[in-house]
């Protein structure tokens, strides 16, 4: 009977046993659109409707700093690979970039012609791609802040942007309901991914930049081979626009935030999903993993300016 017993909790998924409680933070008075960790995971940064760009201490949730210099939503906030940059995006229309040890601005890229809505560092620094609501994929020169290519080809607005491990290749989600694949180097068009019957809210690929995962309108997360550009799996669950999806640092978990105010994580090997988290009142913005990814960290929206703080420790076990 004991064995017996022993089986059949074993056979149960793992929702059964997930009851995560987050740490919240009080954090803007507008949605929270992006989290981000500095990569020493000494500071946790937080971008907003409010205009803000907030610093936390990722232990306590207590606040560092504010930084106030966009006239409008700051739609993102991402850290170089070596930690000494940040840049953020704005509604705006400009990207400014910044010195993190001073936070005080090195230069403002002037050029979109609508608001930009994300940014990424390529793995050696060089070079800022932005993505914004002009249909348009731009890349910068990070030390000069030059323009270096304009780059064409969504029909809609572009809403996420990211580089592939390697740095070779390019990746954008657009509300044309298309993932676009760029080569970074030449600014060609290298493949179109089509499937989705809703717009596209983000992208991302993990980290041994085998699997390109991207959300949507149309309420599902979709697992891609980033070498033959197949569909590998639609993830499906979520009820309503899945607005972000995440890969943590170590590969082993794929997180999704949606408007119908969870979050869910996957298996990204398996395509199983492992645990719903709720706790949000509003739909969730923005997620990030901890470089040690130990801890998911969300950002609410629609009503809900929080931030959470999710240990994930139990599920790594």
């Amino acid at each position: 009977m004991k064995r017996l017993l022993i089986t059949l909790l074993l056979s149960l998924p793992l929702t059964a046993f997930a009851d995560i409680k987050p740490l919240t933070i009080s954090a803007h008075s507008g949605s929270v659109m992006c989290v981000t960790f500095s990569p020493d995971g000494e500071q946790l940064v937080s971008s907003s409707r409010d205009h803000t760009i907030k610093f936390w201490n990722p232990k306590t949730g207590k606040p560092l700093r504010t930084l106030s210099a966009h006239t409008s939503d700051v739609y993102c906030v991402t850290f170089s690979p070596r930690g000494d940059l940040f840049a953020t995006c704005s509604a705006d229309k400009t990207i400014l970039l910044w010195n993190a040890k001073t936070t005080k601005i090195l230069c403002t890229l002037e050029g979109h012609n609508d608001v930009v809505r994300w940014l990424a560092f390529s793995p050696d620094q060089n070079t800022l791609a932005s993505v914004s609501e002009d249909k348009t994929l731009r890349l910068w020169d990070v030390a000069s802040g030059d323009l270096l290519k304009t780059l064409q080809g969504h029909t809609a607005r572009v809403k996420s942007v990211v580089f592939t491990p390697n740095g070779k290749q390019i990746i954008t989600a657009s509300s044309d309901k298309t993932l676009r694949i760029w080569n970074a180097a030449t600014g060609e068009s290298i493949a179109t991914l089509t499937g989705h019957t809703g717009g596209l809210e983000t992208v991302a690929i993990s980290p041994d930049g085998k699997t390109i995962a991207s959300s949507a309108e149309d309420s599902t997360v979709r697992l891609w081979s980033a070498d033959s550009h197949k569909l590998l799996h639609s993830l499906e669950g979520h009820q309503g626009e899945v607005d972000f999806v995440a890969f943590s640092p170590n590969g082993k978990l794929l997180a999704s935030g949606c408007k119908d105010k969870t979050i869910k994580l996957w298996n990204p090997q398996t395509a199983k999903l492992i645990t719903t988290l709720t706790g949000h009142t509003g739909r969730i913005e923005s997620l990030t993993f901890s470089p040690d990814s130990k801890t998911l960290i969300s950002g609410g929206g629609g009503g809900d300016t929080s931030i959470k703080l999710w240990d994930l420790t139990s599920l790594q076990n």
